[in-house]
């Protein structure tokens, strides 16, 4: 069933070989918030809390509540801090080249704050000469962002939501390091973030430190940091196992920064967000090779990196400027591993090209098993394959699926391989043996599990076995409102699997003011995105590096105790993974579960 639609369009527009505009959303309604300011702010003030505040927390306190916290709390604006749960003094353990973080609380009394802090260099207890310095501490405002809730079934957060029917609060999310001095209001709450990344020559032994938290100049409390840096070493992110892959949006990044698509403006604003994935480890790169492969499901479509043309004598002909200066920008940022192309199956089957006879853009509509589908994909991916074995790509290309029928996958792998028997295909959906010899990456979602031995031949065969979440999940999950714990469980998760890693739909897929207003219409808040603009990091994002850092060190240790025949301390490693083959945190929760395991690893 072939059905050709045309629509006009203005012929020099095509030899642009890409669109080279940043296209506003037009494919869906949103509610759009009146906050009072600029559309795109650097430095912002968050909207009101819906949440009023409870003045009878706050009547009993005579004075400011300043202290250290846990990262796996998110700290609500309106209640004071409990002082029973902070504390002067933040231990940590790490080993050579980890980050690990720590969150500190202010709760104002009795009058507003104009609040900053300042961190020193860490000093060594037994040398004072050795040190980890300022330059690898990175600090910032835990900042609030407007979310809402799961559906009220409370198994999931799928389908259209209008947000009159569901519950909405201000959350404790964005990290933000722009701003340097935040006014506190009184009778609020404002927590602040601390990581530290230890350098990879750092001396064994322990380190202390202070934060200094101010009232404009003044100091009001001093806090301690004690880090004890373990004999032991983690790779660079570049170097690390775990297979991350966070689906990149860069229209998303030229709505926001308001920047004309690829160009130099366009690739200098992202790449203090796209650092934060190098730095995790992150190991795909996601690119478009047709337009809306998912159909508009973000605020920001994504369009075809790559121009479709048919010729007048009916040939096609297509080209890859845009795709080019994409792979390259996010390669030189240290994203080089893979390069997954969505999507030959896309949500609505229909593809765009420009009619080169009349003068316009048409779109087809076939499916596969069909004889023009093979033949369109069969010319582009022919011409593709040829031009990444020029580039010298070829090897590092996937062609990519996701959440599509067996039988369609298994007619559209054979065009495929028909263009060339050497192309690798990516795939995250459901379980179906039949696709395991043919799919390269294969990505199974959270609730469904390989055999044991198919994991084992896969990994043999150099082939990925990942997992991902969805708004099909109520938990664990990484929604604005999810238990910042939950993020860094899918670490914990996949080394107890024997899985390669883990999938993410959207890293960066921004709503249209994600510093204020996290809620989207199609999905739970937080769900589009894991970071911030300006290079801001989250909680959640923070709490996921966490979980890769585990997984990283359990593999280390892992190979270390069977090359050493330690039987004792393999068996105690796995029993502690062991508890994270059960995700139901009805009674007991992620949290608790990772503190208990975090002791034993940090025992060795």
């Amino acid at each position: 069933m072939n059905i050709i639609k045309s629509v006009f369009l203005v012929f020099a527009f095509f030899f642009l070989d890409a669109p080279m505009w940043a296209q506003n959303p037009v494919d869906q309604n949103f509610s759009d918030n009146i906050t009072g300011q600029h559309e795109f702010p650097e430095t912002y003030s968050e909207v009101s809390n819906p949440i009023p505040t409870p003045v009878h927390l706050w009547q009993n306190k005579r004075q400011n509540v300043i202290g250290w916290g846990n990262t796996d709390t998110r700290y609500k604006k309106e209640e004071p801090a409990r002082v029973g749960d902070i504390s002067n003094k933040v231990e940590m353990t790490g080993w050579k080249g980890e980050r690990v973080s720590a969150q500190f609380v202010v709760s104002a009394v009795k009058s507003p704050l104009e609040l900053s802090f300042e961190v020193s260099d860490l000093v060594h207890n037994s040398n004072k000469k050795w040190r980890i310095e300022q330059r690898t501490i990175s600090t910032g405002f835990v900042r609030y962002v407007m979310t809402d809730e799961l559906n009220k079934d409370k198994k999931g957060a799928c389908g259209h939501r209008n947000a009159k029917n569901f519950d909405s609060t201000l959350v404790a999310d964005p990290i933000d390091h722009l701003t340097k001095s935040l006014l506190i209001p009184k009778n609020s709450t404002c927590p602040g973030w601390v990581k530290i990344w230890i350098p990879q020559n750092a001396f064994l032994g322990s380190y202390t430190g202070t934060l200094k938290v101010l009232d404009g100049k003044k100091v009001i409390k001093k806090l301690r940091i004690e880090i004890n840096v373990k004999d032991r070493k983690i790779p660079t992110p570049q170097k690390w196992r775990f297979h991350l892959d966070l689906w990149q949006n860069p229209y998303a990044a030229a709505r926001y920064y308001q920047t004309e698509l690829w160009s130099k403006a366009h690739f200098e604003a992202m790449e203090k967000d796209i650092q934060h994935y190098a730095n995790a480890g992150g190991k795909s790169i996601t690119a478009s090779i047709m337009n809306k492969p998912w159909n508009g499901q973000t605020y920001d479509p994504f369009q075809s990196m790559v121009t479709w043309k048919r010729k007048i004598n009916g040939q096609w002909e297509f080209g890859f400027t845009a795709f080019d200066k994409w792979v390259e920008f996010i390669i030189k940022m240290g994203v080089d591993k893979q390069i997954n192309c969505y999507s030959m199956v896309p949500w609505r089957l229909s593809f765009e090209y420009f009619d080169e006879a009349s003068n316009s853009m048409k779109i087809v509509e076939t499916e596969p098993g069909e004889k023009e589908y093979e033949e369109m994909w069969g010319a582009m991916l022919t011409s593709f394959a040829a031009h990444l074995k020029e580039k010298g790509w070829f090897h590092k290309t996937y062609i990519s699926m996701d959440e599509r029928p067996m039988e369609v996958m298994q007619e559209t792998i054979k065009v495929i391989k028909a263009a060339d028997a050497n192309f690798k295909i990516s795939f995250a959906g459901g379980n179906h043996p039949e696709l395991y010899e043919e799919i390269d990456d294969y990505c199974l979602s959270m609730e469904e599990s390989f055999p044991q031995e198919v994991k084992e031949e896969r990994k043999n065969n150099s082939k990925i076995s990942t997992f991902y979440t969805s708004c099909a999940h109520a938990a664990p999950n990484s929604f604005t409102f999810s238990p910042p714990a939950e993020s860094e469980w899918y670490g914990w998760y996949a080394a107890s699997q024997g899985l390669d890693g883990y999938l993410r739909w959207a890293y960066a897929s921004w709503v249209k003011e994600p510093l204020l207003d996290s809620r989207f219409t199609t999905w739970a808040a937080g769900d589009t995105y894991f970071v911030y603009p300006g290079g801001r990091t989250s909680i959640r994002f923070e709490k996921l590096l966490a979980g890769i850092q585990a997984y990283e060190k359990i593999l280390i240790l892992k190979e270390e105790f069977r090359n050493t025949n330690n039987q004792k301390a393999l068996k105690e490693l796995e029993e502690i993974l062991h508890l994270f083959s059960n995700n139901n945190f009805d009674q007991t929760t992620a949290s608790e579960v990772i503190e208990k395991a975090k002791l034993v690893i940090n025992s060795f």
